[in-house]
């Protein structure tokens, strides 16, 4: 590789999104990636998946980006049973938890992904073959100096669109109110989503967000939460 193609490299580079932290596993997290990810995983690759394969049956689908520890995707899978869902996180700890979870619960209908989300949709979602998407609690990136990092901008947005069906919803949460203000910046004037709340452009959290000990924390703190809901056009 010559200088100039080094060069040109580095420009086209994307800005991540998440930083990659190897958190420590627990002991009941690495069995669960051991012994459940041949059940519930899904590897990574630029093909584009068979979604009806990959959950052996026709359904509604969900995608959680960003599921955390994955409190929430657990519960909208175990009370919607007859959609599949797909869960998106980088952090394997998180994803142990999960698993851990799904096997408590004796939940089948989650499927698992430890990739960059961007990259995951992009190649191995098809167009139009999801119904709900749900980004809860993204990394709010605060310092203005970062806000490039942001996952909420006009490219991923576009990513979403695609991705999404005609009438499905994108629901969204965060507790930074300037990253709130950013999101509707980004999704109030694109031209593939309509924002379903009143003249605040926020709505009150649904069932289909479950509350946090985080977040109870924050509300005994006197910290805010905002929720927003968009329609695919």
């Amino acid at each position: 590789m010559t200088e100039n193609d080094t060069s040109s490299s580095m420009r086209s580079r994307r800005v991540r999104s998440f930083v990659l932290r190897m958190g420590r596993m627990t002991s009941g997290q690495q069995r669960a990636m051991d012994e459940l990810w041949p059940r519930f995983g899904m590897q990574y690759s630029e093909e584009c998946l068979d979604l009806d394969k990959l959950f052996s049956r026709t359904a509604s689908r969900m995608i959680e980006i960003g599921f955390g520890s994955g409190e929430a995707l657990a519960q909208y899978a175990q009370t919607h049973p007859e959609t599949d869902c797909l869960g998106i996180e980088v952090h394997r700890p998180g994803a142990g938890h999960l698993l851990l979870q799904l096997q408590t619960s004796g939940i089948g209908n989650v499927r698992v992904s430890c990739h960059d989300a961007v990259e995951v949709l992009t190649h191995q979602i098809p167009a139009a073959s999801v119904d709900v998407i749900h980004i809860f609690f993204p990394d709010p990136w605060h310092k203005t100096r970062h806000h490039k990092r942001r996952l909420i901008q006009t490219p991923f947005v576009d990513t979403l669109a695609h991705v999404l069906k005609v009438g499905g919803t994108l629901r969204l949460a965060t507790d930074w109110q300037d990253y709130a203000n950013h999101m509707r910046a980004v999704l109030d004037p694109h031209v593939a989503f309509n924002n379903v709340a009143d003249a605040t452009g926020f709505i009150a959290r649904t069932d289909h967000r479950p509350l946090t000990r985080f977040e109870r924390r924050g509300h005994r703190l006197g910290h805010g939460v905002w929720d927003l809901e968009y329609i695919r056009k």
